[in-house]
């Protein structure tokens, strides 16, 4: 697969003129991807669909994605209805990445409700049959399922394209859930899943996909990496949750391994501080740079 680049902005209220500035310069530069982090609970948080389809509109070819939406939030069918509806809008540019919840507390204060781990992925798995059937014109939903239900509500409109589910899975079993159902699988930043687990985690859902009769290289990985791209170049680790601070062709190399090493065929990078220059080193140096290594 051609390895695609992208980038995440988190929607701060505070930012909105310079996310929409950054996202226009995203989409002018060649970048494949915008992520958009949805957490509805943040007080300085603006809501991440209502800012994806201002970014759509005001781009020509930028992928947008929620990087990932809060299932416990948003209901599956109106997620499959709102995913349909700016995929349309767009043109066919619109990815669904999905999470089971995080952060319980926040989601119960929100209205949300409160799960364990087996249920959220058990709730998860649901929603994925859901969203999927509500893409389908013609057909009416009927699941019934322990966290959601719907009962014969009329499927559609279907998306412009086939709108990827790309599941931000953590754990073992949430793994195996992505190997089986999901098209994609957008690797946690270091903070929620360390750089020594990536690796192991690939083969589950490697091993996941196979026993479900799916081919592991259908399914898209994507590595979200933290930190700054410098003029000089910086010492880099990947353990933890190490921060990335080096130059461009030093960036390129990490890139180049992750993809040859790790399996990864998409990179996504969350500059710790977003403003054009970085924009422009990632697009402008880091991923042609990138680019020379994998050809």
């Amino acid at each position: 697969m051609t390895p695609r680049f992208g980038i995440q902005l988190a929607p701060d209220v505070a930012s909105l003129s310079s996310i929409r500035e950054l996202a226009r310069l995203a989409d002018q530069e060649g970048l494949d991807l915008l992520g958009v982090q949805d957490h509805p609970y943040a007080a300085e948080h603006v809501d991440a669909f209502a800012l994806m389809a201002t970014v759509l509109a005001e781009t020509e070819r930028l992928r947008v994605f929620p990087d990932v939406a809060s299932l416990p939030l948003r209901g599956p069918a109106m997620l499959g209805k709102a995913a349909a509806t700016l995929d349309l809008l767009s043109g066919g540019r619109f990815e669904l990445g999905l999470g089971s919840g995080a952060f319980w507390p926040a989601i119960t204060a929100m209205g949300g409700p409160s799960r364990s781990a087996p249920e959220a992925l058990r709730a998860l798995e649901e929603s994925i049959e859901i969203i999927r059937a509500m893409w389908r014109p013609g057909e009416s939903v009927r699941v019934k399922g322990e966290h959601y239900t719907v009962n014969g509500v009329h499927a559609g409109p279907a998306p412009a394209h086939r709108v990827g589910i790309w599941l931000g899975s953590v754990g073992p079993r949430a793994h195996a859930v992505t190997g089986r159902l999901a098209d994609g699988w957008a690797a946690p930043i270091p903070h929620y899943l360390p750089y020594e687990k990536w690796r192991s985690s690939q083969d589950l859902i490697d091993n996941a996909a196979r026993d479900a009769g799916r081919d592991p290289a259908a399914i898209t990985r994507m590595a979200q990496l933290v930190g700054a791209i410098t003029e000089a170049p910086g010492g880099v680790r990947l353990e933890g949750e190490n921060p990335i601070r080096t130059n461009a062709s030093q960036w390129a190399k990490v890139l180049a391994d992750l993809a040859t090493e790790t399996g990864f065929d998409t990179f996504v990078y969350w500059p710790e501080n977003a403003d054009a220059t970085q924009l422009l080193r990632w697009a402008r140096e880091v991923v042609p740079a990138t680019r020379a290594l994998l050809s």
